[in-house]
């Protein structure tokens, strides 16, 4: 499900349960990680809850590299997160990645008002762990072309 289309979901779903269902949903629909990839490499610390986080990285030909981000969760609302933020970041470009705001993105579905604090810290090392591998893919990049 692309990041507009859960925008527009959530545009129809007023009431904060109704909301955090579809967060579940979203969490539901997203492929499982496989127990290969769920190594403490791809652990995303300081979350509450066990969340991975596995990036493959793929170079176009104008040498900007791409990320694909597949992750998980133990937690179901967390998967959901998970689930929103991949939607926003996954496949896209490292520089994409690095201009997105999750963090505005959440406040605009009224999540960042809803989550525990605990959810909120796991979200923002969920966000700095994508960042880092953008930056990390953007650094490598620039190396390969020097």
């Amino acid at each position: 499900m692309t990041i507009d289309e859960i925008i527009e979901n959530f545009s129809f779903l007023e009431d904060w349960e109704d909301r955090y269902r579809y967060v579940i949903e979203l969490g539901r629909l997203l492929e499982p990680l496989p127990p290969e990839l769920k190594t403490d490499d791809n652990k995303v610390h300081g979350c509450a809850s066990q969340v991975w986080l596995a990036t493959s990285m793929k170079y176009h030909d104008r040498g900007e590299p791409s990320l694909t981000i597949r992750g998980d969760s133990d937690a179901h609302i967390v998967r959901g997160l998970v689930a929103i933020l991949l939607s926003l970041c996954s496949g896209k470009t490292a520089s994409e990645i690095l201009k997105a705001d999750p963090a505005a993105l959440f406040v605009q579905l009224g999540l960042q008002e809803h989550l525990t604090p605990q959810r909120s810290n796991g979200f923002r090392s969920m966000v700095a762990r994508i960042q880092a591998e953008a930056k990390g893919a953007l650094a490598s990049a620039n190396v390969l072309s020097s």
